[in-house]
Order: structure tokens, then sequence, then C-alpha cells
């Protein structure tokens, strides 16, 4: 009797606990888990903090385990925004126009990054799914994908082995690759593990004595407005003051020496000809084409332009399309020419601005053999922001994997 009466609740009991761990609601559970994952991997691994890039190495983990391809790209897309948050109100400012503008750049610029991560993503485990996950990071590493490659975790590389070079970036590679797998309960801990004894340990990377970074915080109105008169005098005080204290090289931001003119260059040699001191400084150079991102040295000597921009920002700056229907106008890019430049017979590796946010270019320095990472940027448009951070974050990172000096030069 008490069994006919128990049986009805405890068969209502059971239907209610089937109905609340069904299929579709531990679906649903699995990728809301992934997704906030994605947001998390890239918030916290690209804030401006380079002990925290490890976090990014989770996101492949996240990736593998999304329960479908719809979800992958999910995640993917919540990583990619995560990373590039700043990019809204950054582009709303370079462009002067409504925040509505930077919002859609925001997401068109995620595309490439979640197409490519959701075109390869796979339901089946081990080395199809290792695979696919590789050829999704070298796509996203080198042109034309590569253009886009922000927020790579490769970058956590020179925080969880500095010093290791090569190995170091080969080691991390295997760790993301095992993330993929059911190895991820062995590479997650290792990753903590690595991490965590980096940040105990840490130190800033080598500084070469007479070399210094100059910063400014010179304001501009709109884009494409170069360095004024003003600003370059001040500039030059700068450089005088830092002479006088024994600097041999001085590096000054992107921009800081404006359009490139025999009028400017004139300027500068007068300015520096009583001083033994070798500037190294961003300006623009005008071509039937378009303009070229330069760094150029000057000195009593002379001067001479060593490094053409081999990745300029796209859409702001880079802007392949004018080609196809005839205009000019835009940076050229110049993809994977000179990697080094020689500076007071040192092999320098140059980075400009959105050069530091992705792959190839670095690596590409680094492989032709730089004794020393130098790296300028122009963010007055990152207004309250965290971009000019994460670029510090992520060269600060390289530096360190390469075990090579870092020069910064910003102007912010």
């Amino acid at each position: 009797m008490t069994q006919d009466i128990l049986d009805p609740s405890q068969r209502a009991v059971f239907s209610d606990w089937r109905e609340k761990c069904s299929p579709s609601n531990l679906n649903f559970a699995r990728s809301l888990f992934c997704i906030l994952g994605g947001m998390a991997t890239g918030t916290i691994g690209w804030s401006g903090n380079v002990l925290l890039l490890p976090a990014g190495m989770l996101f492949p983990a996240f990736w593998a385990y999304a329960p479908s391809r719809s979800v992958a790209a999910l995640v993917a897309a919540a990583h990619f925004l995560g990373a590039s948050r700043g990019l809204p109100q950054g582009a709303s400012i370079f462009f002067g126009s409504q925040y509505a503008i930077g919002l859609g750049l925001w997401f068109a610029a995620s595309l490439v990054f979640v197409i490519l991560h959701s075109a390869l993503w796979t339901r089946r485990s081990g080395w199809p799914r290792i695979l696919r996950y590789l050829i999704a990071s070298v796509l996203m590493s080198l042109p034309p994908f590569g253009i886009m490659g922000w927020a790579s975790p490769i970058t956590a590389a020179g925080v969880l082995f500095p010093g290791w070079s090569w190995l170091g970036l080969a080691a991390t590679a295997i760790l993301l690759l095992a993330m993929t797998t059911s190895f991820c309960r062995i590479a997650v801990p290792a990753v903590a593990g690595c991490a965590a004894w980096s940040a105990a340990f840490w130190t800033q990377p080598k500084v070469i004595e007479g070399w210094t970074g100059i910063n400014t915080t010179f304001g501009y109105e709109g884009a494409g407005q170069p360095a004024g008169y003003e600003h370059q005098r001040e500039s030059i005080a700068m450089v005088r003051k830092a002479a006088g204290q024994g600097v041999n090289v001085a590096v000054l931001p992107e921009s800081a020496l404006g359009l490139w003119t025999p009028t400017t260059e004139q300027l500068w040699k007068d300015a520096l000809s009583d001083l033994p001191v070798t500037v190294i400084g961003g300006a623009a150079v005008v071509q039937k084409s378009g303009y070229d991102t330069v760094m150029v040295e000057i000195s009593a000597k002379g001067s001479r332009i060593l490094y053409r921009e081999r990745m300029p920002v796209p859409v702001s700056m880079w802007q392949p399309w004018r080609r196809f229907t005839g205009e000019s106008g835009g940076a050229n890019a110049y993809f994977f020419d000179n990697p080094v430049m020689q500076v007071a017979g040192i092999r320098a590796a140059p980075l400009i601005c959105y050069e530091q946010l992705i792959i190839w270019p670095v690596l590409q320095s680094m492989a032709t053999g730089s004794d020393i990472i130098l790296a300028i940027g122009n963010g007055w448009w990152t207004g309250e922001s965290n971009i000019t951070d994460i670029q510090r974050a992520s060269v600060t990172a390289w530096a360190k994997l390469f075990d090579v000096p870092l020069l910064i030069a910003f102007n912010e």
C-alpha cells in the first residue's frame, strides 16, 4: 500500500529531474560556459597587463569544447571582441564620428577571426581537431588572414618561457594544441604553473646603456594631421635634454617628425649639428600611390629612411581598395620587406603601432637576427581605452621571449 502511494511521487520527482537534466538543458549550459570562457580569455588576457597574457591560452579549450559550430563561432567572437574592446572608443575618436561607427568597425574586425575558427571547428577529437586548430593559428599569423590576427594566444610565450626563444615559442604552441584535447587537464596546470613562476621572478626587458625612448603627449585634432612646427620644436628640446644627460640614441614616437620633407630634414639637422646624438623617429613620406609610414635616422651627419612599415592599420591607414578604383591615397604596406634595420651598429627589429598587435612582423624580424626591439606608436586617438597598454604588453612579452632589449616611444 505504501509502495503504491509513493510510486506516483517518485515518478514525478524522477520526471522533473530528467527534464532539468535533459540534453537540451545540458547543451545550453555547456554553450553558455564556453562563450563566457571565450569572453574571459579575451578580456583578461588582453587587459594590458603582460603577466595576464597566459589567460588567453585557455581560448582553444573553450573553442574545442563547444558543442556545435555555431557555438564555436560565438566563442571566437566573444574572445576577439573581449580582447579588442577598446576599438569602438578609439575608432570613434579617430574618425571623429558617432560611437556607432566604432561599434560597426569593432564587429567587422572580428569577422576574419570568427569565420576562420568557425569553419575549422570539428566535432572529431584527437588529431583532426589538433590539426584544424594548428591551421587556424598559422593562418591568423600570416597575411592575408593574419592582417587581422589580434589576440593570438601565442603572444603569451614570453611570459611562460622567458628567454627560451624559438624553443619557448614551440613549447607554447604545443600547450595550445594540447588545450584542444583531453590533455588540457595537464596543459591548464602547466600554463598556470609557468605563469605563476614567471610572475614570481618577473623582470622588465633589458635596456641598452645610452639609448632612450622619449614619450610625448601631443594632441591631434583629427586623423592624418602631421606633427606641426611647435611639436617639432618641443621634440627637439626633449632630444637636446636627453643628449645633455649622456644619451647616444634617442627614439621618438610614430608621427613625431610629421611629413618628411627637405624642410623638416634641414630643421632637424640644424638642431642636432652640435650634438653627438642619433635620433630615430616616425614620419610619413608622400608617394604617388599614397604615403609610407617610416622610421627615419637623423644626426648631425645627415639622415636616411631606415624602415617602411610592413602593416599599417587596416581601413584607417591601409586602404587597398583604392587601387582597384583607380584612386591614390592611404598608407602603403610592405608586408615582408625590411624586417631589420641597422642603428648605431646594432640590428633592430622595428615595430610601428599596429605591427605590435599581430604576429608575423616580430617573428620575421627575430628570425633575421635582431638584437633589440624598437616599438613606436601614436595613441592620441585611443582615449581612455587600454589599446596602448596592450601594445606595450605584447612587445614586452616578445622581448622577454627572445631575451633582447626593448625600447618603446609612444605619443599618448
